[in-house]
């Protein structure tokens, strides 16, 4: 038991975030403590390694789990790639339907209308990364102090990469640009929610 006990301390601050102060770690601690004093109440040496079975499963279940509710910060060249491949799924249907230019060719003609559809992406992105409570993330070195790394990331990428993509699919003619970039604009949508969704599901 003296290598349980001692590993007790060890599972649970895997779970345990950067400020130290994570309810979930010392749940596990209570539980892996609880796991400790029954294998020692038991006298048989086969419940003994039932009950140390189980506190191993429970210990890789919470590992297993521990993709959500973890603390996110920092920002790097593995967070763009995640935003990027959250982006392409999302937008390959945007790009291939028809129905993008219809909507790219009428938010042309209505300026509001355009507006508002890149706010209202703006907001669906800053909604899923700081206020769903998805994740916990946090911000990090903001941009000029004001703009976060993360925010700024997940729609660079989904921007980007419906432009050059259209471009190339020759989904949108740069001759009449208004309207080229209103097209990128409606893909770029819900391409930036799957950037944002990208980016913090892994928790990384």
């Amino acid at each position: 038991m003296a290598d349980d006990r001692s590993n007790t301390a060890d599972d649970a601050e895997a779970h345990v975030g950067p400020d130290g102060a994570d309810p979930a770690a010392d749940e596990m601690e209570r539980l892996l403590a609880e796991f400790d004093t029954l294998a020692e109440a038991v006298d048989s040496p086969d419940e003994r390694e039932r009950v140390r079975s189980a506190r191993r499963a429970a210990v890789a279940a919470a590992n297993e789990t521990a993709v959500f509710g973890r603390v996110i910060h920092g920002y790097d060249r593995g967070d763009l790639a995640e935003a990027f491949l959250g982006s392409v799924l999302f937008g390959v249907p945007m790009f291939v339907e028809g129905g993008t230019n219809e909507v790219g060719h009428f938010l042309a003609a209505h300026p509001v209308s355009l507006v508002g559809t890149i706010l209202a992406a703006i907001g669906l992105v800053v909604g899923i990364l700081y206020v769903a409570d998805i994740q916990d993330v946090r911000v990090h070195e903001p941009l000029l102090g004001v703009f976060p790394r993360r925010l700024v990331g997940v729609l660079g990428v989904a921007f980007l990469t419906a432009a050059v993509v259209m471009t190339a699919w020759g989904r949108v003619d740069w001759a009449r640009p208004v309207i080229a970039f209103s097209d990128i604009v409606v893909a770029f949508v819900p391409m930036s929610v799957g950037g944002a969704l990208g980016d913090i599901l892994p928790g990384s």
